[in-house]
């Protein structure tokens, strides 16, 4: 079995603050496209972002997640069930969800295991789903500033799987037909502090500074004070790579 790769728990509070939060409209896209509204499932649910969205839908949210600091994080809900859980073996009972959904998360998983707990799990005719995001979209010179740390400063620090986000998990094989997929864009209205806390929140970021500390990162925050004032607010956007298909 794949080990559980906890890239999270030690900066799951920073996490919770400062990561992009996933728009309304996907959670109503993937509610369209489900068969029934019962129970979805989401896999590797980190702090319950999406959890919590898919709940204005479904009447039960099973939001499963192998790192339990990431749940603490987590926002309660009446029809979210939290449960510390890896995505390979959900003890949810057969045949028992609507939705199967993973978000940002699948190139953590054992990929072939993961496949064979959502055939399980999931319903004849349930939706299956990964969404994930890459690089952010940010214009001007700040914009390029960060696409040159995440490329040239911590590009080697990845852990392995980056590849599968950088292509929208379509390398990812799974036995279903494809559903059309609607295209959706998650955008923030960012100060250049809480651009900073979200860089910090990438993997790569935290493995360059247990390795050789936070060098590259101080001189990302250095630049970009130079050009973006303090309290002034930008547009971030990150378009989402959303696969779908029917079980």
């Amino acid at each position: 079995m794949k080990p559980f790769a906890d890239h999270f728990s030690s900066i799951a509070a920073r996490y919770a603050a400062y990561r992009p939060r996933y728009p309304q409209a996907l959670a109503d896209a993937l509610a369209e496209r489900s068969p029934a509204r019962d129970a979805a499932w989401d896999a590797g649910c980190g702090n319950g972002q999406l959890s919590v969205l898919l709940a204005a839908h479904f009447a039960h949210v099973y939001a499963h997640e192998p790192s339990q600091a990431q749940l603490d994080a987590a926002t309660p809900h009446p029809r979210v069930e939290y449960k510390c859980a890896p995505a390979e073996t959900s003890g949810l009972p057969d045949a028992s969800v609507d939705l199967a959904v993973a978000a940002q998360a699948a190139h953590w998983f054992d990929w072939s295991r993961y496949v064979a707990e959502v055939g399980r799990v999931t319903r004849p005719g349930g939706l299956v789903a990964l969404v994930s995001y890459g690089i952010m979209l940010l214009d001007g010179e700040a914009g390029e500033l960060v696409a040159r740390y995440y490329r040239d400063d911590v590009g080697a620090y990845w852990p392995p799987g980056r590849e599968h986000v950088e292509d929208g998990y379509r390398n990812l094989a799974w036995p279903w037909p494809a559903v059309e997929a609607p295209a959706i864009d998650m955008r923030a209205e960012w100060t250049r502090d809480e651009l900073m806390g979200y860089v910090a929140t990438w993997s790569a970021t935290v493995k360059r500074a247990e390795l050789v500390g936070t060098g590259a990162y101080d001189a990302l925050g250095e630049k970009l004070a130079a050009m973006w004032p303090d309290g002034e607010r930008r547009t971030i956007r990150w378009p989402l790579a959303v696969r779908l298909a029917r079980r």
